[in-house]
């Protein structure tokens, strides 16, 4: 990979997620967890407060072994359907569930409304990249579905988005944290870890955010962070960022 040389007061990287953020991506998860509490509700009370949390908790334990993403997903809801039927459920339905992974691996990739028109008018002024986290097979497959790699033809698949993981990546493009910024749907993701190291974040809200995406500590009132919502106000919010930099504000 090339390095960008950097100046010290300039926006030199502009970062973008993918699920979401480009395009549609949560609504195939809610729709196959939708069909899971109704497959699982056939053996017992899925209402149970003992038990309405309990796939979000298999998930966030498996994160670490299985990663984020549809292969994780299914292979969480596997584990809690078996837990939460006490072995009980049939080989039929664990078929049922499987299936649902291969349904959200599959899923159309529908790009949000001014995504394409967006991308290439902030490639068209400064060096961008798509970060995203996720399994590695899914996400490239999603992106070439996309149809972008002639405005994001650089892609970072990582496997967590924290600060560690954030600056590799800038390192690997010699940009410092304070000449780049990161647009996303997720503040927990795409804000948080970004703003930490002293970066730019911007943040665009979707219609549905998974619930562990919902916790994070970020200030909506941060100096580095911007709200936008749609993707036709990013050239224009990073323009501004750019002018800020250059200014030396923050």
């Amino acid at each position: 990979m090339s390095r960008i040389t950097t100046p010290s007061r300039s926006l030199s990287l502009v970062g973008f997620d993918a699920d979401d953020t480009l395009w549609k991506s949560e609504d195939y998860y809610r729709a196959a967890e939708k069909q899971f509490r109704a497959i699982v509700g056939e053996y017992i009370d899925i209402t149970d407060p003992q038990l309405v949390g309990h796939l979000l908790a298999v998930e966030r334990r498996n994160l670490g072994i299985f990663g984020y993403g549809a292969k994780g997903m299914t292979l969480s809801m596997l584990e809690a359907a078996i837990e939460m039927t006490a072995g009980r459920i049939s080989t039929a339905d664990i078929s049922r569930i499987l299936q649902l992974g291969h349904d959200t691996l599959r899923h159309p990739v529908q790009l949000l409304d001014g995504v394409r028109e967006a991308v290439a008018a902030i490639a068209a002024d400064y060096p961008v990249v798509l970060i995203t986290k996720g399994d590695l097979f899914h996400q490239e497959s999603k992106i070439d579905r996309a149809g972008l790699h002639d405005v994001l033809p650089r892609i970072e698949v990582v496997s967590e988005k924290d600060p560690a993981t954030y600056a590799r990546v800038l390192a690997e493009f010699g940009v410092a944290a304070e000449n780049f910024v990161m647009i996303g749907n997720s503040l927990r993701s795409d804000a948080e870890p970004v703003l930490a190291l002293g970066g730019w974040a911007v943040h665009m809200p979707y219609a549905l955010t998974w619930a562990h995406e919902q916790e994070h500590g970020v200030d909506a009132d941060h100096p580095r962070l911007r709200h936008v919502s749609q993707a036709a106000q990013w050239p224009q919010v990073v323009a501004t960022i750019a002018a800020d930099i250059a200014s030396g504000a923050c």
